[in-house]
This record gives structure tokens, sequence and C-alpha cells, in this order.
């Protein structure tokens, strides 16, 4: 197969047809683009899981005077309760799972309380001994959680135990559906352009069915004619992919570290170091699907 000949179809296909390229290009780009912020928003989604799973922590909150429930009976935790809740943190049953803990008692949890809503009315009409003393629990494995749990549930002194891993994984299922939603319409995009690059191919074929019939009557293989246009589609999808892998670096470049990172420090994200999984993935995606769609649009249209 002459190299220099295929490419020169596959310049004139190009040329002819360079609306019909331009517009695959930019169809590929968008649907890869999309498939690249999900494949980011994956990413940060797991970044910030290990972050703040790392992080979780227990809270066990004790009684206040203002409680009414099966172990609280309207009466504070006093110091017989506290150190019961302090001497089973320190058990050889619970040690093991404790990696640490501090105890916040009325004046401490007030003073958060104040800094956390200064500003607010609520905080002219809350009283110290209305806030909970509680029991901030650090543990060396968080999925152990429910052991912490299980042994301060029901006991006297305690009104309830907090798991923050909870709270968390309703975030990440929010984050999870939101992810899952992108690679939805990216699928949908892709699929699009996969009819495009098909209709783009066909065009091509139509427009040169003259050569195409000469090249029949020479002897010229299935082959022979079908690699430039395989080759049209993969170049149009490859410069989409191209563009579509840079767009999605400078996501993490410009918008989550640029901006995210520093508006919103509290948390972890993903670096332009970690994106750089992103474009060989898009790269491959793309000029996979689009040999497979011209591939079976040229096979069809050399049949009829």
């Amino acid at each position: 197969m002459r190299v220099g000949l295929v490419l020169g179809e596959v310049w004139n296909g190009l040329r002819r047809n360079m609306s019909v390229v331009i517009s695959v290009i930019l169809v590929t780009f968008v649907s890869l683009t999309f498939v690249g912020a999900a494949i980011i928003m994956q990413l940060q989604v797991q970044q910030m899981k290990t972050f703040w799973y790392d992080r979780a922590q227990v809270a066990v909150y004790l009684c206040t005077d203002y409680d009414q429930s099966a172990t609280c009976a309207g009466t504070d935790a006093g110091e017989a309760e506290i150190a019961a809740v302090e001497d089973a943190l320190k058990s050889e049953t619970l040690a093991p799972y404790v990696d640490d803990y501090f105890f916040v008692d009325h004046e401490e949890a007030y003073t958060e309380f104040t800094k956390q809503f200064e500003g607010n009315p609520i905080v002219d009409i809350t009283k110290p001994e209305q806030l909970n003393q509680t029991f901030w629990i650090k543990l060396t494995d968080p999925s152990k959680s429910e052991i912490i749990t299980e042994t301060f549930s029901g006991i006297p002194g305690v009104q309830s135990v907090s798991d923050q891993r909870s709270l968390l994984d309703r975030i990440f299922l929010f984050l999870g559906a939101a992810s899952y939603t992108a690679i939805a319409i990216a699928g949908l995009m892709l699929v699009a352009a996969m009819l495009l690059i098909s209709t783009t191919i066909r065009l091509s074929a139509y427009s040169r069915r003259r050569e195409i019939g000469i090249m029949r009557l020479v002897g010229a293989s299935n082959r022979f004619i079908q690699t430039p246009f395989i080759l049209e589609g993969i170049i149009a999808a490859l410069i989409g992919a191209v563009l579509a892998s840079a767009a999605s670096v400078s996501i993490v470049k410009f918008f989550v570290q640029g901006f995210l990172a520093k508006e919103i420090p509290f948390t972890s994200y993903i670096t332009v170091e970690q994106s750089l999984i992103v474009p060989p993935v898009l790269i491959l995606v793309g000029v996979v699907l689009s040999a497979i769609a011209a591939k079976i649009a040229i096979t069809r249209y050399l049949r009829v």
C-alpha cells in the first residue's frame, strides 16, 4: 500500500468536507470534555473521601438539663457519667480502635458556638448549659465507628452518638450522582459524535464515488479503498480529543487549583499532575470510537 497516495486521499477528503470535519471536531471536543470532566469529578470525589474519612470523628453527646429520654432524665451528665465514658474509651476493649479523643465541656462548647454563629441573634438566647458536653473520638480505622456507636448508645448520661461519616456519605452520594450524570451525558454526546463521523465518511465517500469506481476497476482492494476514509475520521476525532484533553487539564489548573483551592481551602483537591491521567484516556477513546464508526460507515457504503 502506497503511503503517499493514501495520505493524499486523506487530505483531499478533509479539504472537500472541511465544514463537516470541523463539526466532527467540535462534537468530539464537547463530548470528550464531558468524559474528561466526569473522570475529574470521580478523582476529586475519591480525593475528598480519603481526606475527610481519615479525619472523620465520632461524637458522644452527653445529657443536659434540657434533655428528656430513656438515658437522660432532665439532669446534666455528672462526673460519674463522664468518668464512665472516659474509662470505657481507655479500656482494653476500645483502646485498639481509639486513636485519640478529647472532651469539650459546656464553656468550651459555648465558646465555639459563639464563634460559629457570630452576629446571629441565637447567640443571645443560648446559655452554655444548653449545649452538650461532648467526647470527640478519632478512630484508628474510621470504618469501625459502629463499635463506638454500639458501646455508648443507650447508656446513662449519653444523649446520642453521632458518626460524621454518615453525614459525609450523604454529601458524597450527591457528588457521585452528579459525576454519573456527567458520564451519562458524555455517553450520549459520544453516540452523537460517532453518528456524525459515520455521516461524514459516507458524504466523503459519495463525493469521491467516481474515484472509488476507478479504483475498483483497476483491482484496488477494499482495504486500500477504506483506509483513507478511516484515517479521516481518526484525524478529526484526534484533534477533538487533544482539545478536550487540554480543556480537562485546564479545568484542574485554573478552576480547581487556581480558584477552588484558594477560595475554599479546607479540603483536598486533585493536582494537575493527577489530572494528566485524563488525556491518554480521552485520546484512546476518541481514536477507537472514531475508527469503529468510520470502519462501519465505509464498509456499509462499499456494499451498496
